[in-house]
């Protein structure tokens, strides 16, 4: 199998949305309004929810695809089964 993938096209992501998590601190320091609290927040969390998706791709496009490639059953439903075991956490 080929070496883990990386995530480095989310940096910038990450960066910006450290940034929005800066601003929504200083927000509550300054005691604003709670629905400009909210609307930050969600904010942050949409943003966070793209860079889970480019994440998201990224395994499926090369960890799943490379163990696949091997043509190794055991190693692709490892794959699988991990990926349904995160996903999963997402209900409870």
């Amino acid at each position: 199998m080929s070496e883990h993938a990386t995530h480095h096209a989310q940096i910038a992501r990450l960066k910006r949305i450290q940034g929005q998590v800066g601003g929504l601190v200083r927000m509550i320091e300054e005691e604003r309004y709670c629905v400009d609290l909210l609307a930050q927040m969600r904010a942050v969390i949409a943003a966070l929810r793209q860079v889970e998706l480019g994440v998201l791709k990224t395994h499926i496009d090369h960890c799943i695809r490379s163990a696949a490639e091997t043509h190794d059953p055991v190693a692709v439903n490892r794959k699988v089964d991990e990926l349904i075991s995160v996903l999963d956490r997402y209900g409870r």
